[in-house]
């Protein structure tokens, strides 16, 4: 269950703690960096992430990153912030990273090559990028999440991106209610549709029957039990 703000972090933590099928990611989305950092609210917003971290029922930092799609240059340098800010204290827990990257492949990439310490796990939440950043991801050991979006037909360089990422370094994820798979497109999207975008991703890997269907939904348990 993932935080993307104080208010949902804090629900995300008490949702896991009320739950042992749950656990819990918190963090500030970059889109709301700037906003905060504005207000003078950052700190305090921070340092309320910061606390809720520490609890045993949250595996991961995030979603945190740079959005270069709804955030213009006047908020550059405050989501760079947030993100130093959210690597260090995912690095301090010892979580994962969980990262939101839209329109700012080469600038995330940058501040993960950047900083002084990486956390144990990476993960391209919601992977956007094509062939390129999978290698990238290949060459670092970053797990890269494929949502909905891979079952579009209009988004083949993820296919593309897919094809070539390391078995080892794939998992599957909803974004709940958001980026539904084909054929439900349009609808809300629930973790009870996981297995439309496994069946795509399976054909994009060159697994057409049920044999390499079963070994890619076992390589992805083990792959987001290893980041988690």
């Amino acid at each position: 269950c993932v935080g993307y703000d104080v208010a949902s972090s804090e629900f995300s933590v008490q949702a896991a703690n009320s739950d042992p099928r749950a656990k819990a990611a918190v963090a500030l989305h970059p889109n709301d960096a700037p906003d905060l950092a504005e207000r003078g609210e950052y700190e305090s917003a921070f340092a309320r992430i910061a606390e809720l971290a520490a609890d045993e029922q949250v595996v991961a930092v995030g979603e945190t990153g740079l959005d270069y799609f709804r955030t213009g240059e006047e908020g550059v340098a405050a989501q760079q912030r947030s993100f130093r800010d959210h690597i260090t204290l995912a690095v301090e827990r010892g979580l994962a990273l969980q990262i939101h990257d839209r329109d700012a492949h080469a600038d995330v990439v940058s501040v993960l090559r950047d900083a002084p310490e990486l956390p144990r796990s990476v993960v391209f939440h919601c992977f956007s990028g094509d062939a390129e950043l999978a290698r990238i991801c290949n060459e670092n050991g970053w797990y890269m999440s494929f949502a909905g979006t891979v079952t579009f037909k209009n988004s083949s360089d993820l296919r593309s991106a897919l094809a070539v990422a390391d078995p080892h370094l794939i998992l599957v994820e909803t974004d709940t209610p958001f980026l539904t798979p084909h054929p439900h497109r349009g609808q809300p999207n629930a973790p009870y549709l996981i297995p439309q975008t496994m069946r795509l991703m399976a054909q994009t890997r060159g697994l057409e029957d049920d044999a390499g269907l079963d070994s890619l939904c076992q390589q992805v348990m083990l792959n987001t039990t290893q980041a988690y």
